[in-house]
């Protein structure tokens, strides 16, 4: 069945978070495909209200979906403040609770409590099981620049990384961490192994590595074929950054521990960057990294590290940090979905993605 199709673009809360789920280019094709689109005003978002307003969206004030009509549907990104009246709406965002991370079960009640639907974005796939939009591409660039500009840091000042703003583009992005990287002494530019290389994640912080000057033989690059022998790796400690970047979905043995890193004589690791922030997930495979961390406190030391400490980078949402391109690359990815929004009864994205979460909601009971 065809719906007459409301969507109502929300304002994000996470502190520091500049990305939309709509852009202005892609609202308009939503529009211009019959749809009516309303988008919160929202100073922290990196496109203008305006640029919203200029091709044919309603603008409304920021929190208001929370008494819109029940017959929109409501789009974001991250996760909801932790609240706890029941959801009305159907949502699509990230929301973090297929995974049996802590305290799932308190996100996903909000929504038959209010007779609400939630289609997970993580979980909207193709034919194939590949997820149509990701935002992973800039996720491992984003790490891979932070773990980056940490370790140059730490060679310049013996400080960590402090707190870091989004970027308006990449260009002066690795402009700014090249820079950086120029003034350690005696020319040393760090090494780094990317575990999930091959990914759309470790793609991207490949890439950044490359444009920061990292000598393609300086980086490790490892996949599937690599990691089958089982961890912990002795390889990840031969290296000055560590970026992990694989999408958990089962039980494996971990990259790296605590004892693992103890017993080394001759650790050069100094930087681990977990773009993946597993860290509540039980088969979390860098135990090492135990929490997040944010843009106001990019870094923080592992645990229980003896001799050099190691820093840790682990933000859950590294694309703002280039919340523009990565957007638009997000948004456009998602477009043909979201126009099939309309026939979500019948379009197998989905009725696939409404499945799921029936079925998590039946585990709830």
């Amino acid at each position: 069945m065809s719906h007459n199709t409301i969507l109502h673009l929300r304002t994000e809360t996470k502190p520091f978070e500049h990305r939309s789920a709509l852009t202005p280019a892609t609202t308009k094709a939503l529009i211009d495909d019959g749809y009516t689109v309303y988008v919160e005003r929202s100073p922290p978002r990196i496109f203008d209200d305006e640029e919203f307003e200029k091709v044919g969206a309603i603008l409304v004030p920021e929190h208001s979906w929370k008494e819109a009509p029940k017959d929109r549907i409501i789009i974001g990104l991250k996760e909801l403040e932790v609240e706890d009246f029941p959801l009305v709406h159907e949502h699509v965002q990230f929301a973090h609770c297929y995974k049996n991370q802590f305290g799932w079960e308190d996100v996903l009640a909000r929504f038959p409590a209010g007779n609400g639907t939630l289609y997970d974005l993580e979980f909207l796939q193709d034919e194939t099981g590949r997820r149509v939009a990701a935002f992973g591409f800039y996720a491992g660039f984003a790490g891979a620049a932070l773990g980056a500009w940490d370790w140059a840091t730490r060679q310049l000042t013996g400080k960590p990384l402090g707190q870091v703003e989004p970027f308006q583009n990449e260009a002066e992005l690795i402009k700014t961490i090249k820079a950086d990287i120029a003034k350690v002494p005696g020319g040393k530019v760090p090494s780094a192994m990317v575990i999930g290389a091959l990914g759309r994640c470790g793609k991207g912080a490949v890439d950044c590595f490359q444009k920061l000057g990292v000598a393609d033989s300086d980086i490790l690059k490892w996949d599937i074929n690599e990691t089958k022998k089982g961890g912990p790796f002795k390889e990840a400690l031969d290296v000055d950054i560590f970026v992990n970047c694989i999408y958990l979905t089962q039980k494996i043995a971990p990259f790296l521990t605590v004892d693992q890193i103890n017993e080394a004589s001759d650790r050069k690791l100094k930087v681990i960057v977990d773009v993946s922030a597993d860290f509540t997930n039980p088969n979390n495979p860098v135990p090492v990294v135990d929490r997040d961390s944010t843009f106001k406190d990019p870094v923080y030391t592992a645990n229980g590290i003896t001799g050099q400490p190691i820093d840790v980078v682990a933000i859950d949402h590294l694309p703002t940090l280039l919340p523009r391109e990565a957007s638009e690359a997000f948004s456009a990815d998602l477009l043909p979905s979201l126009k099939e929004l309309k026939n979500r009864d019948s379009s197998r994205v989905w009725t696939d993605a409404k499945k799921l979460f029936d079925d998590f909601v039946e585990k709830l009971n």
